[in-house]
């Protein structure tokens, strides 16, 4: 995992990127098995916007973070959940100790991965019959707004590969048959996703692939994506297809 991609973009990311819908939340816990008493390691767990959510629900969460700026704003934003620990560590190398772990969650991250490392990494860390949740937001890449979007962003971020980094668009079981062992469970869930013309930029210049203020393109860049939001906006709102999708085994 490259933990420098987010450098300096820790602020932003906590206020714009979306949490995870109420029902995705409800179905670990009732459908998946996680509980008060599960202990889950939330790998590249970023600002803590799952891992806020997992403590809410009264389990113990490690936030595996390597990127300092991103993991210091998680600490602040978690310090009045005591079953939450920072920890300094990467996918491929957590630092949790072996056999110790329920559930591992990755949001909006394993794109990031070595997955043949991460992979012995989660081996290592699970108990026998531990599983590993993998779950992103993804846009709806059937819409014309999340198309314009997409064009915008292809047209001034050269690293742009891709929302998601090319995961977008990306809802098929067998994307994932090199990483879990057997079957695996995968769930939809409709989360779309409200701004106004801030948070829609916002949501924007969060992403690793964004331009910054310093670049040349800046400036036309956020012009152009506050014209898709003038076309696409309806009394001061603009509504964004979005869908939460989840992918659950055993590795």
């Amino acid at each position: 995992m490259n933990e420098n991609k987010f450098n300096g973009m820790g602020k932003i990311y906590s206020k714009y990127r979306p949490s995870y819908p109420f029902n995705f939340i409800d179905y670990l816990f009732t459908d998946v098995g996680i509980s008060k008493n599960s202990i889950i390691v939330d790998i590249g767990s970023g600002t803590g916007i799952l891992t806020g959510q997992l403590l809410e629900k009264g389990s113990k969460v490690y936030g595996v973070e390597p990127n300092a700026d991103m993991r210091v704003i998680a600490e602040t934003n978690l310090k009045d959940l005591p079953r939450f620990t920072s920890v300094n560590g990467c996918a491929e190398n957590t630092t949790i100790d072996d056999n110790s772990v329920d559930y591992i969650t990755v949001a909006q991250a394993f794109h990031w991965f070595d997955r043949e490392r991460f992979k012995k990494e989660c081996q290592r860390i699970l108990k026998p019959e531990g599983k590993v949740i993998l779950v992103w937001n993804v846009r709806d890449n059937k819409n014309e707004l999340v198309m314009e979007n997409y064009k915008v962003n292809r047209k001034y971020c050269p690293s742009f590969n891709g929302f998601s980094d090319g995961m977008y668009g990306k809802n098929n079981e067998d994307d994932f048959s090199d990483f879990f062992n057997g079957k695996y469970e995968t769930k939809v869930f409709l989360n779309n996703l409200i701004f106004d013309m801030d948070g829609f930029i916002g949501r924007n210049l969060s992403s690793s692939y964004s331009l910054k203020s310093n670049d040349a393109q800046y400036d036309n860049y956020v012009n152009e994506l506050k014209k898709v939001y003038e076309k696409y906006s309806s009394n001061g709102q603009l509504i964004m297809p979005n869908l939460t999708c989840s992918y659950i085994g055993n590795v």
